[in-house]
């Protein structure tokens, strides 16, 4: 094969434009892993980036995908061999380097992880990005000393693939759970992940004081904006906040008194550059003691690379939830 099929992303005279397109194969360079592709994920970031509603990429023309696993085909790293098994999610994908939208990846081995026993490039996908970052969150959260015995961890956004991975992770570890989601329907599947209670977006809405009635031992926050500030106002003490997604907006109007008088801890969770030892570790976790119980539960729907405009439509309107699995 001389070329390969990629969803490649266009900003130019003509405005912004994506769609399928033929590249020629690469050949690594010193330093770099050439990776067939098996299986990609979509993420909010992938539908911001490929529809152009969100400035996510510094370079044009870029292939999409800031997720990605497969097999290695050729290596200039002595690290990998051919047939290797790897992953690779965040670093420079679809920001100012090709990403997993394609049937070729060629990228730096550092920014690899080797597949874990456990997992393969189609069931590390169903995690992803999604599964790394609540991964993430919850390893910041039990450095912090996040324990059960503080109550339970609110999770919001949690149809959405960080929640819902969030919202399996904690229950497997012993956490109980409460689901925030906007989408009523879904209460059997989030109780299905190991959610305990589900709870409506409008659920802190009274939530308004410096300091409310402590109710959650910690919180995985999806969504920023006013709901943020009214967990820190309703958090217990010593409890953990880990912020991860603004989709509900990036300002934070909330006063210091939760964090002096009660000792929560705002964590701050960037899954896209974490260094190789600390994401080697998390991936461990993920294919073995942290891995959701009903991890095929969590991949609503598998499509191909054709199907990422509409898809990408569907997840910037709220009409998606779990993970969206790409076959490449």
């Amino acid at each position: 094969m001389t070329t390969y099929p990629a969803f490649r992303i266009h900003h130019d005279a003509a405005g912004h434009h994506a769609g399928l397109e033929d590249l020629p194969k690469p050949t690594p360079a010193d330093g770099e892993v050439l990776i067939r592709v098996h299986y990609s994920g979509v993420n909010y970031k992938d539908a911001l980036a490929g529809t152009g509603r969100g400035k996510i990429l510094r370079t044009f023309p870029l292939v999409g995908g800031a997720d990605a696993a497969g097999v290695v085909e050729q290596s200039a790293h002595p690290c990998y061999q051919p047939g290797d098994a790897v992953i690779v999610t965040g670093w420079g994908l679809t920001f100012d380097h090709d990403g997993g939208f394609a049937g070729y990846l060629c990228c730096p081995a550092e920014w690899l992880v080797p597949m874990p026993a456990g997992l393969d490039p189609r069931t590390a996908m169903i995690l992803g990005t999604a599964g790394f970052t609540a991964a993430l969150a919850v390893h910041r959260m039990l450095t912090n000393g996040q324990d059960p015995a503080l109550g339970p961890v609110l999770v919001t956004g949690a149809s959405g693939g960080v929640g819902a991975m969030a919202v399996a992770i904690l229950a497997r570890l012993g956490f109980q759970v409460t689901a925030i989601s906007g989408k009523p329907e879904l209460a059997d599947w989030l109780q299905g992940l190991g959610a305990t209670q589900i709870l409506p977006r409008d659920a802190l809405a009274e939530a308004r004081r410096p300091l409310e009635q402590a109710r959650w031992g910690g919180a995985v926050d999806n969504v920023g904006g006013e709901l943020l500030a009214q967990i820190t106002r309703t958090v217990v003490p010593g409890g953990n906040i880990a912020s991860i997604g603004l989709v509900g907006g990036h300002e934070l109007h909330t006063t210091v008194m939760p964090f002096i008088l009660r000792g929560v801890s705002l964590l701050g969770c960037n899954s896209v550059d974490v260094p190789y030892p600390l994401r080697k570790s998390l991936w461990g976790h993920l294919a073995a003691d942290w891995q959701p119980r009903n991890l095929e539960g969590l991949a609503s729907e598998t499509v191909g690379l054709k199907d990422l405009p509409e898809v990408f439509e569907r997840v910037l309107a709220g009409k998606t939830h779990g993970r969206v699995l790409v076959a490449i």
